[in-house]
C-alpha cells in the first residue's frame, strides 16, 4: 500500500538509500569474500567482524528503505515498456528487498549457532559492540551457512541482472527509465 502519488523521479531519501545500500552491498561482497576465501588468523577475524557490522547496517537500512518504499510510490513505468519488462523489473526490485533482509538474517542466525558465539554467548561487531545471539539450535548451523552462501550468489546474479537492465535502457533503448534513480542523469523533456 502506498500513501503518496507517483512522480517522475524517486524521492531524495529513496535515491540516497538506494546508493548507500548499493555501496554497502558491494563492500559486503568484497569483505565476505576476503574473510571467507583469502585470509586466515587474526586478520580473518577482523574482516569477519566488519562483515557482521556491514550486515547489521544493511539490515537496518534495508528495513528503513522498505518502509519508505511502502509509504512512497515509485515512479511508474512508461506505457511503451513491454509487459514482460515491467514484470521482470517489479520482480527484480522485490527480490532485492527479500535478499537485503534474508542475507543479514541468515548471517546473524549462522553466527548465532556457530561454535565461537555459543562459547562467548554473544556476537561482536566493530567497536566491541555485543549483540545477543538468536535462540536457535546449534544443529541448524551448517544449513544456515549453506543458505547464506546460496543467497549471496543469488544477490550476485540479481545485481548482474539489474546492472544489465540499466545498461540496456541507457545504451540500447536510450530511454529515461534509469533517470529516476541516477542522480546525475537528466530526464529528457
Amino acid at each position: 500500500m502506498s500513501f503518496t502519488t507517483s512522480s517522475a523521479r524517486y524521492t531524495r531519501p529513496a535515491i540516497y538509500l538506494h546508493w548507500i545500500l548499493a555501496a554497502l552491498i558491494l563492500a559486503q561482497l568484497v569483505v565476505g569474500w576476503m574473510f571467507h576465501e583469502v585470509l586466515e588468523g587474526e586478520s580473518r577475524a577482523s574482516w569477519f567482524e566488519w562483515h557482521k557490522t556491514l550486515g547489521v547496517t544493511i539490515l537496518l537500512l534495508s528495513l528503513g528503505r522498505l518502509a519508505w518504499r511502502l509509504l512512497h510510490r515509485p515512479p511508474g513505468y512508461p506505457a511503451t515498456m513491454p509487459g514482460w519488462e515491467r514484470a521482470a523489473a517489479w520482480l527484480n526490485h522485490w527480490l532485492f528487498y527479500v535478499l537485503m533482509l534474508a542475507l543479514p538474517l541468515t548471517g546473524y542466525a549462522a553466527v548465532s549457532t556457530g561454535r565461537r558465539a555459543l562459547e562467548v554467548g554473544y556476537m561482536t561487531i566493530v567497536g566491541g559492540v555485543r549483540l545477543p545471539l538468536l535462540p536457535l539450535p546449534r544443529d541448524l548451523h551448517h544449513w544456515l551457512e549453506e543458505s547464506h552462501e546460496f543467497l549471496v550468489w543469488s544477490m550476485v546474479a540479481l545485481l548482474a541482472l539489474h546492472v544489465g537492465a540499466v545498461l540496456k535502457h541507457l545504451l540500447i533503448d536510450r530511454d529515461d527509465i534509469p533517470g529516476g534513480m541516477l542522480a546525475f542523469f537528466r530526464r529528457r523533456a
